[in-house]
Parts: structure tokens; sequence; C-alpha cells
């Protein structure tokens, strides 16, 4: 069969959750050896390994038809490209990553102004000089290979502009931040001209919905439990759910079976609180996809 989409998949930080992904949304991805062309159970998709950095520039050039990468990789490069989706995923936390500028903590930097003639280490380079173009403040912008909160602390770099998720390497290299610069996340990107294709916007449509499916799956449990009926109302109000819960009486019972669909986050806090109130044999069990 002919391939129908050529898909970028994100080397580097990104890899290992977007295979995940991709194999809670119904693809297995196989990477053979050091392959740059990662096998995919789709006779209608062919895989490449591209960096996150420039999968922009080869979807908007249309060496790829589409590709994930980071909001802030799109911004960096002023790439031309159709953003299908956001895909906020992240390998760490729930909060979104952040990329933000940093100095020591005993540096006589406080505020923006204070960079005036100063040297920023960073690998966010044309971005950071256009923001700080854009506030009239003259700066040294530099490119970082790597450790770029070690060039701070060393003295090759008067600040940094680095991407953070917990902060954690940024305080445990002793740095404060002093500006976020700006949030990015995962986004599913596509050329222009693939994109007013019909058979390919439609398989890049699907594979966009069950993308978003598994990171919604993520999110969500689904809770089943019996309720005697007099206590039914009490427990059903206490369920908060995409849609009303599903709710079937038990044979020759006066007892019901409740289905429902929740935030994982505040299971904990209402499983007690469904028992308190007469709900029995609760059993939370994990969603692939909510679609």
């Amino acid at each position: 069969m002919t391939k129908l989409i050529k898909l970028g998949i994100p080397k580097g930080s990104l890899y290992n959750a977007t295979i995940e992904l991709f194999r809670r949304s119904g693809w297995k991805i196989n990477v053979n050896g050091r392959s740059y062309f990662p096998e995919i159970d789709d006779d209608t998709i062919e895989c490449a390994i591209c960096r996150a950095q420039e999968m922009s520039r080869n979807v908007e050039n249309g060496t790829l038809d589409a590709g994930l990468t980071g909001k802030d990789w799109i911004a960096e490069n002023q790439s031309d490209v159709h953003v299908i989706d956001d895909l906020v995923y992240s390998k760490v936390s729930a909060r979104p990553a952040r990329w933000v500028l940093a100095v020591t903590y005993d540096s006589p930097i406080k505020k923006l102004e204070d960079l005036e003639g100063k040297k920023i280490a960073t690998e966010l380079v044309e971005y950071t000089k256009r923001y700080f173009a854009d506030l009239n403040i003259q700066v040294n912008v530099e490119f970082s290979w790597g450790a770029t909160e070690a060039k701070v602390v060393s003295g090759l770099a008067d600040a940094i502009v680095e991407v953070t998720e917990t902060e954690s390497t940024i305080s445990a290299h002793g740095l404060r931040i002093i500006h976020e610069l700006m949030q990015t996340n995962t986004q599913f990107i596509a050329n222009h001209n693939v994109w007013k294709n019909p058979k390919k916007r439609e398989k890049l449509e699907q594979i966009s919905l069950l993308l978003k499916g598994a990171l919604l799956g993520e999110k969500m449990v689904g809770l089943k439990m019996n309720v005697p009926e007099k206590l039914l109302e009490k427990v059903v109000a206490l369920l908060p759910s995409l849609n009303a819960p599903t709710i079937a009486p038990l044979y020759e019972t006066d007892w019901f079976a409740i289905e429902t669909v929740v935030d994982s986050n505040i299971v904990r806090n209402l499983i007690p609180e469904l028992l308190k109130n007469g709900a029995e044999g609760i059993i939370e069990y994990p969603l692939n996809k909510v679609v």
C-alpha cells in the first residue's frame, strides 16, 4: 500500500512520551537499533525521526507531511505550518514547560532592563533575540550546546534562557528565575498543502482524534459501584462526570449499579465520600482513551 502520510517523530526528550502516546492511541511504533525510520503497524504511515528543534522546518518545506514538536521550536524557527492540535503532555509534571530567564542568586540583575549589554546563553537563540529587541534592550545572545545552567554559574554568561517544568534543575544550580518568556507544549503540525489534501487531512484528523483521546484517558478514570435505591440520588449528586452517569437496576433487588468517568485527581477524596453515603463495591479502573 502506498504511504499516505510521512510522520515526524521527535528525537530527544519528547521521544519516549510520543512513542507511548501513540501506543495508547492504537499505533505501535518499533525502532530498530539506530534506524531513523521506525516501523509502525499502519500501512498508510511512514515514520521518520527528526529533532524537535528541526521538525517545523521539515514540515514547512514538505520533507515531512506532519509531526510533533514544541510550540517553542515553531516560534524559534518562525515556521509557517498548520497547527492541527495542542497535545498537552509532560514527561515530568502536570505543569506546563516554561522558558525562563535565570541568573545566579547573588547576581545584581533583578529585572530585564538590568541585562542591557549583558550576555545570555540559550538554545532558543532567535526567539530570545526577538524578545529583547521588541523590548529595545540590547543583549548578546549566544547559542548553548548544553549544560546551560553551568554557563551562568561559571561566569561564561550573565544569564540564561532555559526550559523548565519543575524548576528543580535551576534551583539545584543555585539560580533564580527573574522572568518567564513563554509557555510551551507539544503541538501536532502539518504542512499547509498536505492539510488541503482531503485524504491526507482525513488521516491526520484520525490520528489527532485518537492522540487527544489517549491524553484525556490518562487524566480520567472509570468508577463502578452499587447503591441502594433509597440512597441513589444522594450518591449521584456526588458524582462529577463527562455526562450523566450510567445507572442500571440490579437483577431482582432494590439496588442499582452506577458507572461513570471522573477526573483522576479527585478520586482519592471522592471514594471515601461515596462510601460514607452508601455506595458499596466501588471499582476504579484506568481508561485507555476518552473520545
